[in-house]
């Protein structure tokens, strides 16, 4: 148990009456009753205090947390004495994250509970522990404390954003995800699977007249058509030294490792395959493309403890691999870094090589302290090398991006928040016109 600041004060208060008793003898005694009532205080609290097997502890929060994201987590407190508690606790996180609160306070009303609420924001992928939830229970006269630690000891892991996963499913019921910088389009007339009958228009193709139906109406009747489902998108993860500098808070390849979570989970819920393979100077993993609920899973498994390697990566040993594996057509999603055109040329021609079979676009997240400082005003000539050494990096990316679609790959270069609308609005975009 642990003095209060009060029961500090009040012993405090009786060095006055001691030092006084050096010029009135009978002040000695006030100042030993005053101590005995102060004493008989401190006792008392003690004995009413709340003791830590009548307060149950519990922490809730996802049995996976997201990578990036403010995760919720709660600490239950119930209380199960006639009393009211005052407490103040501080809960062992994994000390790797960031957290909004330190120390978390609040009252237990008798024979109650109460929820201390903080939020997590973890800033790598892989496995963490919690530690134990360590609280203080203030008396109720207020002059002692008593401390209790409850081993809540927690294995947690740290999964790409599962967060936006939800957020996206809930602003698709709303039919609100242009909040999400979704661009939801849908071009019909254009697919090969049947979609519904309806009266026949002028500006319908006339192969598009469905004759039976006519028949049967007494009225020109056209079929719609909808895109496909089951093509095969397949997310490629450059886990190279490139992807390994950060862009803000994350690194380059935790972006890409949200955007090909987000990605894939949009392809299953189109009904597509979809498959994933990681590598960097060799192949790390590969998951077939597939479909249904099972298959994201084992995405999510492959993909939470991804890391960088301090090597080069080999685009070549990859995109052979793939295309040994992968036959049939599919959109391949490369997501990458380009440095510079001499290193990047193996990158060009692999990819050119992958265009005549399957569908490639290659991802890369812009650097924005380049962007930023080639559009900045030069004041003196430090700003003006600055500027012209941020332009010319551009120059030559833009040179990069542009030799890979003159050898028919797509490409998207877009800023880190923005990569998973990007990316999953090309997808859309491929797959309403058919050219997946």
């Amino acid at each position: 148990m642990l003095p209060t600041l009060r029961l500090l004060g009040l012993l405090l208060l009786a060095v006055p009456l001691i030092a006084l008793a050096a010029f009135g003898p009978g002040l000695i005694w006030v100042a030993l009753v005053y101590l005995a009532v102060v004493a008989g205080l401190t006792v008392t609290d003690a004995l009413l205090v709340a003791r830590p097997h009548q307060i149950d502890v519990e922490r809730i929060h996802d049995p996976q947390l997201s990578l990036g994201a403010e995760n919720l987590v709660t600490v239950i407190l119930a209380n199960t004495t006639p009393r009211p508690v005052t407490f103040t606790l501080r809960d062992e996180h994994p000390h790797e994250f960031p957290a909004d609160a330190r120390f978390l306070s609040g009252s237990i009303p008798p024979y109650d509970v109460a929820e201390a609420r903080y939020h997590l924001r973890p800033l790598r992928r892989g496995d963490y522990r919690f530690g134990a939830v360590v609280a203080r229970y203030r008396g109720p006269l207020g002059a002692i404390i008593r401390q209790a630690r409850y081993p809540l000891d927690a294995d947690v892991r740290v999964y790409p954003n599962v967060l936006e996963l939800k957020k996206y499913d809930l602003l698709a019921r709303k039919g609100l995800l242009h909040e999400l910088g979704l661009r939801v389009s849908r071009v019909r007339g254009t697919g090969g699977e049947f979609e519904r009958l309806r009266d026949y228009t002028a500006d319908d193709e006339f192969r598009r007249i469905n004759w039976k139906a006519t028949a049967r109406r007494g009225k020109p009747i056209t079929t719609e058509y909808e895109t496909e489902r089951s093509q095969h998108v397949i997310c490629v993860m450059d886990c190279g030294r490139l992807m390994a500098p950060p862009v803000g808070e994350l690194m380059r390849l935790d972006y890409a490792v949200n955007t090909a979570l987000m990605l894939s989970y949009v392809a299953g819920l189109r009904g597509d395959h979809v498959g994933m393979l990681a590598f960097a100077d060799e192949v790390r993993a590969y998951v077939a493309p597939r479909r249904g609920k099972p298959q994201f899973q084992i995405l999510l498994e492959t993909l939470y403890n991804l890391q960088p390697e301090p090597v080069e990566a080999d685009h070549g040993v990859a995109l052979s691999y793939l295309a040994r594996r992968q036959r049939r057509r599919a959109l391949i999603v490369l997501f990458t870094d380009l440095a510079t055109p001499e290193a990047a040329g193996p990158l060009v021609r692999h990819l050119s090589r992958l265009a005549r079979h399957h569908l490639p676009l290659c991802v890369t997240v812009s650097d924005p302290f380049i962007s930023g400082a080639a559009g900045q005003p030069a004041t003196n000539s430090a700003d003006l090398y600055r500027r012209a050494v941020a332009e010319g990096l551009l120059d030559e990316r833009r040179a990069l991006l542009d030799r890979l679609q003159r050898s028919g790959v797509l490409t998207v270069d877009v800023p880190a928040d923005k990569l998973s609308a990007g990316v999953v609005n090309t997808y859309l975009r491929l797959k309403a016109q058919g050219r997946l």
